[in-house]
């Protein structure tokens, strides 16, 4: 198997060095990523091209112009441009654990998406984490992690479950297994299948909208919420727009009720020849051996 990342960013060039340091330290190596840049300023691309020479990821940087919160459309650029057949989803504020890429390998089967969660950082223990954290796997336990500003003891089991305990959770958990963009995986056909994100949709859950697609086209969900992990790093939210969630909270349902798997508001669009948009101005990519 190979993997395509679609990693999504904006603006946020120093969590992204540690998300691709959190990559350059994967068990799994047989991997792409695709970064999804949602209009970010002249930082992000540097970052991108000094990173690639540093860690040796192959990275593709998908870039449009910043025209407000796009990321549907972004990914779904993304997505045309991953040369593999497995597509991993997670957010360039996520940093994985070094055998992140390898569950989501390994627990892939025919007919299915995965979905994963995040365990989330306060702001101290997210600027804390530096590249050697990454690179020895502290960043990724308990303790240090309170030495550097964690509190309490809410849903730490995904940083404590070892693989055995791990499997019996996922069957055991009660979480409804619905997609999230932050920590999913899918087979590249089933994406296209339903034409990808809804591009109408901004922020609050536009990932379990395409969910809800996929399992009406018959792709069934399978948990990997406590072996996949990721830490996600903490930010600001000011693109939250609580009419438009619930826009795409009332989309969703209709969707769900009415067994509707694909968008026209897709990858591809429009009622022409039906053909699928191709690469547009933005794609950078490192230089094929």
């Amino acid at each position: 198997m190979r993997i395509s990342v679609v990693l999504s960013t904006y603006n946020a060039p120093e969590w992204l060095e540690k998300v691709l340091r959190g990559y350059q330290q994967q068990r799994f190596r047989d991997f792409e990523i695709v970064i999804a840049d949602d209009g970010s300023d002249r930082r992000t691309r540097d970052l991108i091209d000094r990173l690639r020479g540093e860690t040796g990821l192959r990275l593709k940087h998908v870039w449009q112009t910043d025209q407000g919160f796009r990321k549907c459309r972004i990914l779904n650029r993304a997505i045309l441009q991953a040369d593999y057949e497995y597509l991993v989803f997670s957010d360039g504020d996520c940093i994985p654990r070094r055998d992140f890429l390898q569950v989501h390998a390994d627990e892939a089967r025919p007919g299915h998406y995965l979905s994963g969660s995040y365990f989330k950082l306060p702001m101290d223990t997210s600027r804390a984490i530096t590249a050697a954290d990454i690179a020895s796997g502290d960043c990724f336990r308990l303790e240090w992690l309170r030495r550097h500003g964690l509190r309490g003891w809410r849903k730490t089991a995904k940083l404590r479950a070892g693989p055995g305990l791990a499997r019996v959770l996922n069957r055991l958990t009660t979480t409804r297994c619905n997609l999230k963009g932050s920590n999913a995986s899918a087979w590249k056909q089933d994406v296209l299948a339903v034409n990808g994100f809804d591009e109408r949709m901004p922020w609050g859950g536009e990932d379990r909208e395409f969910g809800v697609r996929l399992r009406n086209h018959g792709i069934r969900p399978r948990h990997v919420r406590f072996n996949a992990i990721v830490i996600h790093l903490d930010h600001a939210r000011g693109y939250v727009d609580p009419d438009r969630v619930r826009a795409n909270r009332e989309l969703r349902q209709c969707n769900e009720r009415q067994g509707v798997s694909w968008t026209g508001h897709g990858i591809r669009q429009g009622s022409d020849d039906g053909a699928m948009r191709g690469p547009e101005p933005g794609v950078s990519t490192p230089a094929r051996k």
